[in-house]
């Protein structure tokens, strides 16, 4: 699934669950600055991505990711 609309909607549909805040998602949503994660609600999140898109996001990449956008980029990359 490396359709960049889909990965988003997936992406977004994983969000769902941890988005406490009601936050409409776009690609530009930022984890810990529109969000406001903590360490381990990004744990959850990206065990759960890499679940759904059986991947591993290795902690560099973590660090590096900090929009929706960014999240969608790396799956595909990963899955490509």
């Amino acid at each position: 699934m490396t359709d960049r609309p889909q990965i988003l909607d997936t992406i977004t549909a994983q969000i769902a669950p941890f988005n406490k805040k009601g936050v409409a998602i776009t690609e530009a949503t930022s984890f810990q600055r529109d969000l406001e994660w903590d360490s381990l609600t990004v744990m959850d999140f990206v065990a759960a991505i890499e679940d759904e898109f059986d991947i591993i996001i290795t902690m560099n990449m973590q660090a590096e990711i900090e929009t929706v956008g960014q999240l969608v980029d790396a799956v595909a990359k990963l899955q490509g």
